[in-house]
């Protein structure tokens, strides 16, 4: 056999015999074959009936099923076991050997290609004679094969789609300037210029200036290399896709254009290149290529982190050391992009590769700033879905996903709920509303349990009233599904009338390019100004009369749907509202609510949920109402405020329906327990571990809460109980809304309203709220000022708003036990739909037992909890056994002063007593 050097060898194979060799072998690899054999590459390339060896099979009229099914068959019995990396067969090295004679002096061929090795087989048939496979192509005549061989595989995907080289041009060149169709950056790159020149990259708003400062550093002698770094989700690629723009347009300095940027896939760089040396070959070759190059190349790489210690794993050296020199001397421009956390743990701890890259931050954008990027994004989401996006719905798109969905970045998250609400509206346009496929999905759920009931009932000879009760049910949703069919139609009517008349207007995404192209033909025609003015005439008029129509359809619609809507003809804030709510769970209602009217009457919502502290409730309301109004500091929170008062009075509570009504949910309360910091070390457990020690980058308990729910209430309970230099991380939060973590990130605090508790002067608070005549609120601030000067430095209390919480009185006990009672009734109503009523002593009873002071309120739900609700259980178990479950239980007061309970089965005379409400 001829000597020749295995690289030199494989080098000679073009792309498509190269992936194959890889693909083949991967298999060898996944079967445990300890070589990778002739059988191997062959059953890869029959797989491919577009290639040489299928069209040369299809020429000559063979069956390449056969084929494969031979080769199948022998690799079957190869050898396994191996655990390690295979070798290549020395008949495999034997036929690529001969294959490259073949094709360099037989064909003329500069590569192997898949046709050569075909030759390459039967021009040593007794070297396969043996093989079973091998019958499925001896009939191929070779000298035939050879002296038609460009006739026979023209039709090939193997057949070169650009010109040849330029006789005389460098290695990796093209003739033409372009790329070479064999070479490295054509199969490891993606040229994202040449998509930008397609329009295959959407526009890029609202990143100018971090665009400017990647010009400003390609424009360097030597290291000339910037590196974008920033949280996944805030447009680190989409910045470089700006700049493919950029250059596709022309709107570079001199010295980027004609410059072509190209993307490394790192995914098909490593792909396949498990030999040792491979991964380093292949990017050797590439720089080389970009070196080499008559266009100058700009190298994009994407998560360039990856590149640290790639090859290391098959025995190579780090990739990031090929990179070094050419990145240094500038002979190597190259964007980067990766994320804090990884530029830390790659890119901060080797120097030697930081300082050839020139950082280039970026933010997440503010909400108002998302909106205009999502904004300038619409019209190609509008034309890739067919629907109308409102413009309340791109900014609730930005706003309700800053404030509602943690964990990732805008404007990513604005645009993929943007995205999901676009394709929703869609669906909507074509497919059974959601409402009737519920009704469907509920009758054949009932007629199941039916079906299960009438043939129990026959076995059994025994009627069941549930029977009944389902046969009803289904009669009232059959009812109920005819009527929402008849109004789908009618709305589904006016949809498509109001869709065609936005694009006969112009005003949907398919009639954009209309007028632009309308108005371009105004602009070029000046000659028939008559004739012109009299189309134009007509044309208005008829604009006008469309108009009209749309409007009236519009309206008509609003009245045919009402509240709510089966079918959507456009993406509106109430839409991207439903896409968040089904992502977090959060009532849309408490998304798209109107923030104005929530404000304002918020304070007569917390007076119904809080009983007797009037005042607290009117210092938050106007707190957030300065805050909403903009006159406050934007960049303190939106409230600080120190609640201090006795137990039970409501101060926790007050911070839970606050954060309800606020942010939309109670799961919008961060509730921080302050008696847990007593020592001064544990100042590490709320922002995070520093560098080095245990539980670093696993976050705080507060940082890493607010960061996830930047829109919160923030409640510090028990705050007196803390160490005093762990409150001295709260100045820089309450002044500046704004506090490092363990990781040196900055959360913002600036949209959270912090509520602090106290126990503290609560003997001067329980001696003057119960007076005859209560004090005022200034009074009772003043008096209790003292007691809370002696533990918290005067700095500290000066950025907080105080306000003191006066002891329950019996009136007001007497409300929040009715609170609580309703809330036990509306429990055993959803539960066991059973009504609920108690008589004024029961509440009498209840209050009288709460004379204790320092625990406020807390001993009605003890009452509740402990004493009324195990006996109301206890009944309720004792009666299931029964035969009809009683619809109402009554609780009254015995002589003795225990509670008594009275059960009305259906038919009996209602107890009189109070009902829940």
């Amino acid at each position: 056999m001829v000597q020749v050097d295995l690289k030199q060898l494989l080098g000679r194979l073009n792309p498509y015999v190269k992936r194959a060799l890889e693909t083949a072998a991967g298999h060898s690899v996944g079967r445990g074959h300890y070589e990778v054999a002739v059988e191997h590459l062959l059953l890869v390339m029959s797989e491919d009936e577009q290639r040489d060896l299928g069209i040369i099979l299809k020429q000559f009229g063979l069956d390449a099923s056969g084929l494969r099914r031979g080769l199948q068959r022998a690799t079957e019995t190869l050898k396994t076991g191996n655990t390690g990396r295979p070798v290549f067969s020395p008949g495999l090295i034997e036929l690529l050997t001969d294959a490259w004679l073949i094709s360099s002096i037989e064909l003329s061929q500069q590569q192997i290609r898949s046709g050569a090795i075909v030759a390459a087989l039967l021009a040593s048939p007794s070297r396969y004679a043996m093989a079973d496979w091998f019958e499925a192509v001896r009939a191929i005549p070779l000298a035939e094969l050879k002296a038609k061989f460009r006739d026979i595989v023209a039709p090939s995907a193997e057949e070169p789609t650009v010109p040849a080289a330029t006789p005389g041009a460098a290695p990796g060149q093209a003739g033409n300037g372009a790329l070479p169709p064999d070479g490295a950056l054509a199969r490891f790159t993606i040229n994202f210029t040449e998509q930008a020149r397609k329009g295959k990259i959407d526009p890029v708003f609202g990143r100018d200036r971090e665009i400017r400062q990647m010009i400003d550093i390609l424009g360097r002698r030597r290291k000339n290399n910037p590196i974008c770094v920033g949280d996944p989700g805030v447009g680190k690629t989409a910045v470089v896709e700006g700049l493919a723009l950029k250059m596709a347009e022309g709107d570079v300095p001199d010295f980027l254009k004609n410059v072509e940027l190209l993307s490394l896939d790192l995914g098909m760089l490593q792909a396949g290149a498990g030999v040792k040396g491979e991964f380093e070959n292949r990017l050797k070759g590439i720089i080389d290529e970009v070196k080499a190059s008559p266009k100058p190349i700009v190298l994009f790489i994407d998560e360039a982190h990856m590149l640290v210690g790639a090859g290391a794993s098959a025995g190579g050296g780090d990739a990031a050391n090929l990179l070094k020199p050419a990145l240094a001397r500038g002979e190597l421009r190259t964007v980067a992009a990766t994320t804090w956390s990884e530029y830390k743990k790659y890119f901060e701890k080797d120097p030697a590769l930081a300082r050839r890259f020139q950082l280039v931050k970026l933010d997440e954008p503010s909400p108002s700033e998302a909106i205009t990027i999502v904004r300038g994004l619409r019209a190609a989401y509008e034309k890739s879905h067919g629907v109308y996006v409102r413009d309340d719905a791109v900014a609730a798109a930005a706003n309700l996903s800053a404030r509602y969905i943690s964990g990732r970045q805008l404007p990513d998250k604005a645009v993929d709920v943007l995205d999901t609400a676009c394709a929703r509206v869609k669906l909507s346009l074509s497919t059974k509303p959601a409402g009737i496929d519920d009704q469907e999905r509920r009758i054949a759920t009932l007629r199941r349990e039916l079906a299960a009931l009438e043939r129990d009932r026959t076995t059994l000879g025994k009627d069941n009233p549930r029977i009944a009760e389902i046969e009803e049910e289904i009669a009232g949703i059959e009812a109920q599904k005819v009527e929402a069919i008849v109004q789908w139609e009618r709305e589904k009517a006016l949809v498509d009338r109001i869709v065609a008349l936005r694009r006969e207007l112009g005003l949907g995404p398919d009639g954009i390019a209309t007028l632009e192209a309308k108005a371009a033909d105004n602009d070029g025609d000046n000659d028939d100004d008559d004739r012109d003015e009299d189309e134009a005439d007509e044309a208005g008029s008829s604009r006008e009369a469309a108009e009209q129509e749309l409007q009236q359809a519009v309206a008509e619609l609003d009245r045919t749907r009402g509240k709510t809507a089966m079918i959507h003809y456009e993406v509106t804030a109430d839409a991207v509202g439903q896409v968040i709510s089904d992502w977090t769970g959060i009532p849309v209602g408490s998304m798209v609510k109107d923030e104005a009217a929530a404000i304002l009457g918020m304070a007569a919502n917390l007076r119904q949920r809080i009983k007797g502290q009037d005042h607290a409730v009117s210092a938050l309301d106007e707190g957030m109402r300065a805050a909403k109004a903009g006159v406050n500091n934007p960049g303190q929170p939106m409230g600080v405020f120190l609640f201090v008062g006795t137990s039970g009075v409501g101060k926790t509570e007050l911070a839970t329906q606050l954060a309800d009504l606020l942010f939309g949910g109670e799961r919008f309360l961060i509730t921080i327990n302050m008696s847990e910091f007593q020592e001064k070390h544990t100042v590490s457990k709320l922002v995070g571990a520093p560098a080095g020690y245990v539980g670093y980058g696993e976050g705080g308990l507060l940082t890493e809460a607010v960061r996830q729910r930047p829109y919160s209430v923030v409640l510090l309970d028990e705050c007196e109980k803390a160490d005093p230099e762990v409150l001295n991380l709260f100045y820089q939060v309450f002044d500046k809304g704004t506090l490092a973590d363990g990781e040196g990130r900055i959360i913002d605090f600036k949209n959270t309203v912090i509520i602090l508790t106290s126990n503290l002067a609560t003997d001067i608070i329980t001696a003057m709220g119960t007076q005859e005549e209560k004090p005022s609120t200034a009074e009772l601030t003043e008096a209790i000022r003292p007691s809370l000067s002696r533990h918290f430095k005067p700095a500290l209390l000066a950025r907080m708003q105080i306000v003191p919480f006066y002891p329950l009185m019996p009136d007001v006990l007497s409300e929040i036990v009715r609170l609580k009672l309703n809330k036990v009734g509306k429990r055993l109503r959803e539960s066991q739909k059973m009504a609920f009523h108690y008589s004024d002593a029961v509440v009498e009873a209840i209050t009288a037992r709460c004379t204790d002071v320092d625990t406020g309120a807390r001993n009605i739900d003890h009452i509740v909890n402990r004493t009324l609700l195990p006996e109301i259980a206890t009944e309720i178990i004792g009666r299931m056994g029964e035969e009809h479950a009683p619809e109402s239980l009554s609780v009254d007061i015995g002589p003795e002063g225990s509670f008594t309970y009275r059960f009305t089965l259906p038919g009996s005379s209602e107890p009189v007593a109070q009902a829940a409400e």
